[in-house]
């Protein structure tokens, strides 16, 4: 038997397809229902449970509804065979699981290890940042600001990524240029105190 194409798709195709607005209407409704939750959860106060089985609900209606409507018309809803989910798409996901997590780790080191005071310096103040920004919004804010960040920032980023290139490059050089500035300054001064501790033990003898 031949296995199927779609079976071998990777998950992080369908996920960058849809974060990068190739897919249009998946990744509106993506952003459409992460919008509609945080409204409810968080301007209308809703619990979590609440607006799970609301949605369940309204799913379940529209199925309800469609079906009914398919056997008026005299025709049979399809079986729909592609909400199995096959022992293949689940190794996939797990394989993909895994890489993210061999990936991450494998970053952890690089910045901490390698010693880049640039890259080790810019990580720090990030996650610093992002922790400051946590303690001023509840997890579904925080969920829901990452996922607009999602759907926006690789879209920006893909479409001015030349620009986006020669302006870090540019403000590399800049950060360099003020760090060997900054430590030949402290060279100097050092340098300086070395003759006037010399001078000190020289009158003292």
């Amino acid at each position: 038997m031949s296995t199927t194409s779609e079976s071998s798709v990777p998950t992080s195709d369908f996920v960058r397809d849809i974060t990068l607005w190739k897919k249009k209407k998946q990744s509106l409704l993506v952003l459409s229902a992460a919008t509609a939750t945080w409204v409810l959860l968080e301007i209308y106060q809703f619990n979590s449970v609440t607006v799970i089985s609301w949605a369940a609900i309204f799913i379940i209606v529209l199925l309800f509804l469609y079906g009914n409507f398919l056997r008026l018309l005299g025709k049979e809803p399809s079986a729909l065979p592609g909400l199995e989910i096959t022992e293949g798409s689940a190794l996939v996901a797990a394989n993909s699981s895994r890489v993210t997590v061999e990936e991450i780790s494998r970053w952890m080191f690089r910045v901490g290890a390698e010693g880049d005071l640039f890259v080790f310096a810019g990580v720090i103040g990030g996650l610093w940042i992002l922790s400051r920004i946590g303690n001023n919004f509840d997890l579904p804010t925080f969920l829901y600001i990452g996922t607009v960040l999602g759907m926006t920032v690789p879209a920006i980023y893909v479409r001015y990524e030349d620009k986006i290139k020669r302006y870090r490059e540019r403000v590399k050089e800049q950060t360099r240029g003020y760090y060997e500035m900054i430590n030949d300054k402290v060279a100097k001064m050092m340098k300086h105190k070395v003759p006037d501790k010399e001078e000190k033990e020289k009158k003292v003898e």
